[in-house]
């Protein structure tokens, strides 16, 4: 238990850049001890960056558990994603901001289908902007609540240096609590909309995805 701790498991979209990392600091190596000794310490960062730790997911459906590892930067009162058409419906939309250090495997909040995935290309503004939400690349999860039959919406935003968004799920897929939606690369921010819940969490305040409890019914 404590060796998985120190040396997690990797997602395999790391294992190309591991090995990327691993060639580059071998040539470099030969090179000069200098930036031998500086890419060893990016092919850690590499490694730790693509984690994939496993967590223990509470298994409530009274509570949403938190989407992604990051900062609590936005809690607002919003209408819907206007292309999943839930414009005309409102919800409290939480947004978490992942940096580079944090793990970048994203969650589902709750046991539910995903009625829909929608994927939107656009900008890579710095992610912590309110206005990233509306004009980044972004992904769309649409995950109908087991809990208020309602619906949940997760959205993987890409960031400054995020230029990848990747989705381990299909539309018309069952998930369960907890289970892995998908990653982003690099710094980038999920939000979760929901409603019909008392949210739990206040700005500034850091979370875990899949353990930390974002709202309850």
């Amino acid at each position: 238990m404590m060796l998985d701790k120190i040396f997690p498991k990797v997602h395999q979209e790391g294992y190309k850049f591991l090995v990327i990392s691993a060639i580059l600091t071998l040539i470099l190596w030969s090179i000069s001890d200098f930036l031998g000794f500086v890419f060893i310490f990016i092919t850690i960062w590499v490694y730790y960056f693509f984690r994939d730790p496993e967590r223990q997911i509470i298994d409530d459906e009274t509570y949403l558990v938190s989407p992604a590892d990051g900062r609590i930067t936005a809690i607002q009162e919003v209408n819907g994603p206007v292309e999943l058409a839930l414009d005309n419906k409102k919800f409290t939309r939480v947004s978490i901001f992942m940096n580079i250090f944090d793990c970048h495997v994203n969650r589902s909040p709750s046991s539910g289908q995903i009625q829909d995935i929608f994927y939107k290309p656009g900008k890579f503004l710095n992610a912590s902007l309110d206005k990233a939400s509306e004009e980044n690349e972004r992904n769309y999860f649409k995950i109908k609540d087991n809990k208020t039959d309602d619906c949940i919406v997760v959205v993987q935003i890409a960031g400054l240096i995020a230029r990848r968004i990747v989705t381990q799920t299909e539309k018309s897929q069952t998930v369960s609590q907890g289970q892995r939606l998908g990653m982003i690369r690099f710094g980038s921010r999920v939000d979760i909309y929901y409603n019909q819940r008392k949210t739990m969490v206040k700005i500034g305040q850091n979370v875990i995805a899949g353990e930390s409890l974002i709202a309850r019914f």
